[in-house]
C-alpha cells in the first residue's frame, strides 16, 4: 500500500481512475477500520514531504486520497434509480452479484429469472456467503428457481405465515442496499413498469440489514 500511495503522488494529482485504483485496492485487501487508519496517516506523512513544492495541488492530492481511504460507512453515500421495462434493472442487479465479495443477502417475493439465477449460484460458488429469503407461494409457481438454489447449496428460507413476504430487496457486502417494486423475474425486465434504488447510505443498509436479520430469525 506504501508502494502505491507513493506512485499516485508522483503527478500530485489523483484522478478518478487512481481513486478506484486505490479504493479497489482497499477492498480486496480487506483492512479493518484501525489498518485503514494508519493509511492515511501515511498519505497525510507522504504528502507534507512534498509541502515544500506546489502546497496547494499536493493537498488536493491528500484530499482525495483521504476520502478513498475512508471506511465504507465513513464515505459519501452514492445512490442512483433504474427503472424497467429494459435492461437497466438486470445489470444492476447482475452487477452487485458479480462483485459481491463476501456476503449476499437477498430478500425477493419471486426468483424466476435464470440470468440472475446463474450469477447468485456463481457468487456462491466462489465463496460469497448467499442467503435467500422468498415468499412460499411464490417458490411453487411455474418457473421458480427456488429449488434450482436450494440445489446448488444456496441456504434458503421461505416465509411460512398466511400472508406475503412481499420484500424485494438485497445487501450487499453489508454496504450497498438494492431495493424498489423489481420482482427478479423476466416480465420485469421485458415488460412491467418497475423501480430499483441503489444505495451505500449506511442507515438505509442497516434499517434493512436489521429487517433481513429479523425475518431470516423468524422463518428458521
Amino acid at each position: 500500500m506504501d508502494q502505491l500511495l507513493t506512485s499516485l503522488l508522483e503527478d500530485h494529482r489523483l484522478s478518478r481512475a487512481e481513486r478506484r485504483t486505490l479504493r479497489d485496492q482497499v477492498d480486496e485487501a480487506g483492512l479493518s477500520d484501525e489498518r485503514l487508519a494508519v493509511f492515511r496517516s501515511r498519505a497525510f506523512d507522504l504528502a507534507l514531504q512534498q509541502v515544500d513544492g506546489d502546497a496547494a495541488t499536493v493537498l488536493k492530492w491528500l484530499e482525495d486520497a483521504i476520502k478513498a481511504l475512508l471506511p465504507r460507512g465513513e464515505a459519501t453515500p452514492d445512490a442512483e434509480a433504474r427503472f424497467s421495462p429494459g435492461m437497466d434493472c438486470l445489470r444492476l442487479i447482475v452487477g452487485e452479484l458479480t462483485r459481491a465479495r463476501s456476503s449476499a443477502d437477498l430478500c425477493v417475493f419471486t426468483i424466476t429469472d435464470d440470468r440472475i439465477v446463474d450469477d447468485i449460484i456463481a457468487a456462491h460458488r466462489r465463496g460469497v456467503t448467499v442467503r435467500v429469503i422468498s415468499d412460499d407461494d411464490k417458490s411453487l409457481d411455474r418457473g421458480s428457481d427456488i429449488g434450482r438454489l436450494d440445489k446448488a447449496g444456496i441456504e434458503v428460507r421461505m416465509d411460512t405465515s398466511p400472508f406475503h413476504m412481499h420484500h424485494k430487496f438485497a445487501i450487499f457486502d453489508r454496504a450497498t442496499l438494492l431495493t424498489g417494486s423489481y420482482n427478479w423475474t423476466r416480465s420485469a425486465a421485458d415488460s412491467n413498469q418497475e423501480n430499483l434504488v441503489r444505495s451505500t447510505d449506511r442507515a438505509l443498509v442497516g434499517a434493512f440489514a436489521e429487517t433481513f436479520g429479523r425475518l431470516w430469525r423468524q422463518f428458521d
